[in-house]
């Protein structure tokens, strides 16, 4: 039996990183944005069960995603196999602009993707201008 395994070069990704993901583990893909007053982040996690496989939980004004991505696949299997899906343990971490009640944050599944919603993080947060003065 032989296996043959692609990967990309882990040079590729290294800026790309989360400091806290293990370099062997899953990257999941993530969109996080303002919508209003209101941080939306979206993570891509097909194949993951929500209910046993991850953890959303907010560290101070930190918004924390972790969990595991479970290889479900005999470990024997006939002639070659190339496999580009990456399997273990994942961390993905948001930045929150201030501290916010945790009962208020809302997590969903569907279809693959976990979106999580910070309701009001943004409220009274109005970005002031500021001038830029030139040396004359």
């Amino acid at each position: 039996m032989t296996t043959t395994v692609l990967t990309r070069s882990p040079f590729a990704r290294t800026w790309l990183r989360d400091p806290w993901t293990e370099p062997t583990g899953p990257v999941p893909a993530a969109d996080v944005y303002r919508e209003g007053e209101d941080l939306v982040a979206r993570l891509d996690l097909p194949g993951i069960d929500p209910a046993d496989d991850v953890t959303v939980e907010l560290e101070g004004r930190r918004l924390v995603v972790r969990g595991e991505r479970k290889d479900q696949r005999p470990e024997e299997s006939e002639g070659r196999r190339v496999s580009e899906v990456r399997f273990g343990s994942f961390r993905r971490t948001v930045t929150l602009p201030r501290a916010v009640d945790g009962d208020a944050v809302h997590a969903s599944y569907d279809a693959g993707v976990l979106t999580v919603t910070v309701p009001g993080v943004f409220a009274g947060t109005t970005p002031q201008r500021i001038e830029v003065t030139t040396a004359a």
